[in-house]
């Protein structure tokens, strides 16, 4: 149980509290709870401010006014940029915020050797809300659906976590789809999954290069159509090509070291499912190989930026130069 969890939990808060980090479904949900708990719905005594330039004098007076009818004034600052500058005048006050008060800092970044940090960290709680890992993931998936009375089979969970990703946003949205769709039922089955998760663009890409690993080119422009034709960018694609290509290359060093599936999977921090995948798709180039197509993924891009390419056609032409190498049996 995370301190703010417990927090909730026992109605007791701190002065201040700080989210911060990539992972914005958890700041979002953190952000929400502590909102909710310590309001109780009432608006009398929540006050909301969000970008750069937020007025200290205009904090500070509603901080340090007791709260209306209601045990504390909550106040919610998004977005600041305070833990990323000297913010010394803000430093200096938060230590006297008081007791019937508490500020919420919701941040993308935070440095913690900034004073902002520190003063928060002395008179409150720092939440770093990170990306979480693969075994993280599948047990918050878990205890999600079970809380909905729903069970998720392995295979079914190795399934959606392929199409919905890393990013807890998409996985809880398709979380909610597979529980409405499921109705009455209890579990959670593969086909189910297959029927109602959408595969995100990393997820597509990945198939797209399994096909070209294979030599099957014309899958492989077929699912790169199929991204273009929900307008995702060109260039994009090309990135996590390259992306994935590159993954490939440290799959081919780490192997060839002797690191197996699930040493692999630790060592770049995948879902073992992901790493093998992986593994098997390296199988089919060498170092060279993948080497050369990195530097044409480069070359690509560059002739994109000089106007000697079209951005549709430089990945056409990467997806059928590799597709075609492979198809002719290299490897």
């Amino acid at each position: 149980m995370t301190k703010i969890s417990q927090d909730i939990r026992e109605h007791s808060f701190e002065r201040m509290y700080l989210l911060y980090g990539p992972e914005n479904f958890l700041k979002r949900s953190y952000k929400n709870q502590l909102t909710e708990a310590i309001t109780g719905g009432d608006r009398m005594n929540f006050h909301s401010f969000e970008g750069k330039g937020i007025s200290l004098e205009e904090v500070r007076s509603l901080g340090e006014t007791m709260p209306f009818f209601a045990e504390r004034r909550l106040i919610l600052l998004e977005e600041t940029g305070l833990f990323k500058s000297s913010a010394e005048d803000w430093a200096a006050w938060l230590p006297q915020v008081p007791e019937t008060t508490t500020l919420v800092f919701v941040e993308a970044e935070a440095d913690k050797r900034s004073k902002m940090y520190k003063a928060v960290l002395a008179n409150g709680h720092c939440e770093a809300c990170e990306r979480q890992n693969p075994e993280q993931l599948n047990n918050w998936v878990v205890r999600y659906l079970a809380r909905a009375g729903r069970r998720i089979s392995r295979n079914a969970l190795e399934r959606l976590m392929s199409c919905a990703g890393e990013d807890m946003e998409n996985i809880h949205s398709e979380m909610e789809k597979l529980i409405s769709y499921a109705g009455e039922e209890t579990d959670i089955t593969e086909e189910m999954v297959a029927q109602i998760c959408t595969r995100q663009v990393s997820g597509q890409v990945f198939q797209m290069v399994e096909a070209v690993a294979a030599g099957k080119e014309q899958r492989a422009l077929e699912l790169y159509y199929d991204l273009l034709s929900v307008r995702e960018p060109s260039m994009r694609i090309l990135f996590l090509v390259a992306r994935q290509l590159n993954q490939l290359m440290q799959v081919k060093l780490l192997t060839g070291q002797g690191m197996r599936q699930k040493e692999l999977a630790e060592k770049m921090k995948l879902r073992p499912f992901i790493a093998g995948k992986l593994m098997e798709q390296a199988r089919r180039f060498s170092e060279k190989q993948l080497t050369e197509y990195v530097e044409l993924c480069v070359s690509s891009e560059e002739a994109v930026k000089t106007g000697k390419m079209t951005d549709q056609l430089a990945v056409e032409l990467v997806i059928l130069t590799i597709s075609r190498r492979k198809g002719a049996g290299v490897g």
